[in-house]
């Protein structure tokens, strides 16, 4: 949609953050009339303001509440994914017939060239910046955005017909999509998580299978296979499928057997690498490594190139990160760890008596098969924030006895440091979002390392 649809239309954006902030820019480089609302009571108008980009300012209307006048003559509005589309804020807006975009939708309208994207509970952000390194190595033009520090609006002008764009989506960007279509998606694996926000597992579920809405036959989706919603939903998926798997041999797709990935077409498997080729740790990390080749050779990327960029790949920060050793301790900073499935992961990664710290905002989430997964490795669960009486509650029922509580983080991190002895790890893999006590678990992780990194060695 280059074209002037907005020239001169009244649209709304919802929030302040990156996505707001990148969505005015765009507004306005296709001559919208911008209002900007945030109803954070916190901030005030001129902090909100200095968010923006310096040639958005003086343009910009910014609210902190939606009266009749902002909403008299709106077209459109962009909320932020933190806004729930049933929130009053939402309903109101959809009850006075204003077009809803999300912010992937409203910078796809705008975008060019040829798009990957790629959603799941967990494993999102690994293995959208692995693809897009293997992009940047074999294509001329490209951009990683998303869910992952760039917004998608912000860039979309700069895109042309030669770009290849890689984005990582979250169920949140995908609640309000319409014409949004991808070359190639993937849908990494789905299991429990946001259901304060989706409610169901049914409706949470949906919001992923979004990503393929528009996609055809001539598209690829990449699923894992391991996983019961992605492996049943691989039955009605409109676009090509391609399978990945840690623990089948498959017929078509790819596959772990043992310390090798194997790519399987109509049973005939081709070795691709070793798995102690790279330089990722966990089981988890082989799953999105799978899945990130799978993407690449959907997008015509050579397999040499593709193994040339894992080879030299290192972890994302926040997930399964390791900081460093003191007194013989090593830490690992899995911030990224915030439900449950995803802290599995951090834990099954580690091969010492690991002094777990866990806890933090509540989502709804239940922490059974978490703590089953602890299995003789987690020395002394350390727990803070909203949910550490939940989750004491489901470890003592589990049998799991070994917990102390601390008021803070900083009373968390010094525990662990004390009581913790060479030979042991500590991780900080919550299961929880950081909410209660942090902006983000970018902060959280952040002032984790800082306090590691302190230590004396």
């Amino acid at each position: 949609m280059r074209n002037e649809e907005l020239l001169g239309k009244k649209v709304l954006v919802i929030g302040s953050g990156l996505s707001g902030v990148g969505s005015v820019r765009l507004l306005h480089q296709v001559g919208a009339v911008t209002v900007l609302l945030d109803e954070n009571k916190k901030i005030t108008i001129e902090d909100i303001r200095q968010k923006l980009h310096e040639e958005d300012r003086a343009d910009t209307e910014i609210v902190q509440e939606l009266t009749d006048a902002v909403v008299d003559g709106l077209y459109a509005v962009v909320p932020s994914p933190a806004v729930p589309l049933d929130s009053p804020t939402m309903v109101r807006l959809r009850d006075a017939g204003v077009k809803i975009w999300s912010e992937i939708e409203f910078a796809y309208r705008f975008s060019a060239g040829k798009l990957i994207a790629i959603t799941g509970t967990n494993g999102k952000t690994t293995t959208t910046t692995l693809v897009g390194d293997i992009m940047k190595a074999y294509f001329k033009d490209t951009y990683v955005v998303g869910n992952i520090g760039f917004s998608y609006a912000e860039r979309a002008l700069d895109m042309t017909e030669e770009s290849v764009t890689t984005g990582e989506i979250s169920s949140f960007q995908l609640e309000a999509v319409d014409r949004f279509h991808a070359n190639v998606s993937a849908i990494l694996n789905i299991t429990p998580d946001h259901l304060n926000r989706h409610h169901t597992m049914e409706c949470y579920a949906q919001m992923k299978y979004n990503v393929t809405n528009n996609q055809t036959k001539d598209d690829t989706c990449v699923l894992n296979y391991d996983n019961a919603y992605t492996r049943e939903f691989g039955k009605n998926c409109p676009a090509k499928v391609v399978f990945f798997s840690s623990h089948e041999k498959l017929d078509n797709g790819f596959y772990l057997d043992g310390e090798e990935i194997f790519m399987a077409e109509n049973g005939n498997a081709t070795r691709v690498m070793n798995i102690h080729d790279m330089r990722l740790v966990g089981l988890c990390n082989v799953e999105n490594v799978m899945a990130a080749i799978a993407i690449s050779l959907a997008m015509g990327v050579p397999m040499n190139t593709i193994l040339t960029v894992i080879h030299s790949f290192k972890a994302v920060e926040h997930r399964i990160e390791y900081v460093a050793t003191k007194k013989g301790v090593e830490y690992y900073n899995d911030s990224k760890g915030t439900n449950p499935d995803a802290a599995i992961q951090g834990i099954r990664a580690m091969s010492r008596p690991t002094f777990l710290i866990g806890g933090g905002y509540d989502k709804g989430s239940e922490y059974d098969e978490w703590i089953e997964n602890f299995d003789g490795k987690v020395k002394k669960l350390v727990l803070i924030g909203q949910t550490r009486d939940k989750i004491a509650e489901c470890a003592k029922k589990h049998g799991f006895n070994d917990i102390e509580f601390k008021d803070s983080f900083e009373e968390a991190m010094q525990y662990c440091s004390d009581n913790s002895a060479p030979g042991d790890a500590v991780l900080l893999s919550p299961a929880c979002a950081s909410w209660d006590m942090f902006p983000n678990y970018e902060t959280r992780g952040k002032i984790f390392k800082d306090y590691v990194n302190s230590l004396a060695d």
